[in-house]
């Protein structure tokens, strides 16, 4: 199950466990990213709370933690190589894996059909 957050971030629900990262959409807006700033692991976050940074040649722009959770993994290769974040968003570009405090909160996002929705 993917879900969406109007912040344009996505998550893949495993268990309790979410794979973060940014929309397709965000990265195309963002354009070629030339930095990555993850959070560390064990670091708790409210949703809402800023988890990450990200900057292109563009701009600088915040990800923010979609559900209340604790950080359990974070993606390093994408701070060695930040553009896989722009050629693969939805794979290889995932940012942090977040073990959710209440795990049904994640019904509460859009579905693919609600993002596309808003971005359109």
């Amino acid at each position: 199950m993917i879900k969406y957050t109007e912040d344009h971030e996505w998550l893949k629900l495993d268990g309790d466990v979410a794979t973060v990262g940014i929309t397709e959409h965000a990265a195309e807006q963002l354009g070629d990213l030339v930095f990555v700033e993850l959070p560390d692991a064990g670091a708790e976050f409210d949703k809402g709370d800023e988890a990450a940074t990200v900057e292109s040649v563009k701009a600088a722009s915040e990800v923010y933690c979609p559900l209340k959770g604790e950080i359990t993994e974070v993606n390093e290769a994408i701070v060695n190589d930040p553009s896989l974040v722009n050629s693969d968003p939805a794979g290889a570009g995932w940012f942090f894996k977040l073990k959710l405090a209440n795990p049904s909160d994640i019904e509460a996002l859009l579905d693919e059909a609600a993002y596309k929705a808003i971005i359109d």
